[in-house]
């Protein structure tokens, strides 16, 4: 007899919480936003939107089912099991978040603000969770899938870190990093830039996307779907003993991009999550591209 399925609902903490949590009550908080020219009342009906989501995809999920919750900052702590079904309530963002930490789980995104932001990760409504999650488990669900690439950068120490939209590499500070760069086999550059992006094309809707745009790229940024990801060198400066020649690029199948550190420290993060980073020091090298792993998507 099959283990029924356990349905993970992923949150976040609403700013209306975090702000009473910082300043002890509704009144200090609502104090403060007042200095800086908002009003409390619209934090906090959002904040009971997203309790109110929360809440009827939970009262949605079948009842032979297992549950479980698990809030955002708690994730690289919670031990996902093969019978998972991941049904993240909130953002896009929040669907990167918990992305790097599956091995092949269904996730269902289920957006709480319909148009406040793009909804491309999370495309259902709470009132459609019973529907959606009955159609997840059904037979055939697996045709309603979609795979998506995923990054990943390996330490040559061992260090690993997987991303769904998008991996920088050089300075916590955004400051001149020092490097040499391989890109695919060829030849390797010194360079002197303010960090690398290696983006998905997930990623293409976001960061890298934006670096595309402002050097008026000719690129073509991969499809959410394609076994690539894009590379790009961010304000790559031109010296004696620094180059410009590789500044972006293409990374499909099993090429990768090298990149061996010539500054006291790098780091490498993902999502844009800064404390979930490797840390690279003098020497080491860090082979950057697409994963094995992909996020399986319902839609």
């Amino acid at each position: 007899m099959s283990l029924a399925p356990r349905a993970v609902l992923v949150h976040r903490r609403t700013e209306y919480e975090e702000l009473v949590d910082r300043h002890g009550s509704r009144g200090q908080a609502a104090f403060f936003l007042a200095g800086r020219g908002r009003e409390l009342d619209e934090v906090e009906r959002r904040h009971h939107l997203a309790r109110a989501a929360l809440a009827e995809v939970a009262a949605a999920v079948p009842l032979e089912w297992r549950r479980s919750r698990v809030e955002r900052a708690d994730l690289d702590r919670f031990l996902f099991g093969p019978e998972d079904v991941l049904v993240v309530v909130g953002q896009d963002g929040l669907v990167a978040n918990a992305a790097k930490y599956l091995a092949g789980q269904p996730v269902v995104g289920i957006d709480i603000e319909p148009g406040r932001g793009l909804g491309v990760l999370v495309r259902h409504r709470p009132a459609d969770a019973a529907r959606v999650l009955r159609a997840v488990a059904a037979p055939g669900g697996e045709r309603h899938l979609e795979e998506r690439t995923m990054v990943e950068a390996v330490a040559d120490d061992t260090q690993r870190l997987l991303a769904l939209n998008e991996i920088y590499l050089g300075q916590h500070s955004h400051q001149t990093a020092r490097y040499r760069l391989t890109a695919g086999g060829g030849h390797p550059e010194a360079q002197a830039s303010s960090g690398v992006l290696v983006g998905t094309g997930t990623g293409a809707t976001g960061w890298c996307r934006s670096t595309w745009l402002e050097r008026r790229s000719t690129l073509d940024l991969p499809g959410p779907t394609a076994p690539a990801v894009a590379w790009f060198v961010r304000e790559a400066w031109p010296s004696p003993v620094t180059g410009t020649e590789q500044v972006q690029g293409l990374l499909a199948g099993g090429e990768q991009l090298a990149l061996t550190v010539e500054s006291d420290q790098l780091v490498a993060f993902g999502d844009g999550v800064e404390s979930d980073a490797l840390r690279l020091t003098w020497g080491q090298t860090v082979r950057v591209g697409v994963a094995v792993e992909r996020l399986r998507l319902f839609h």
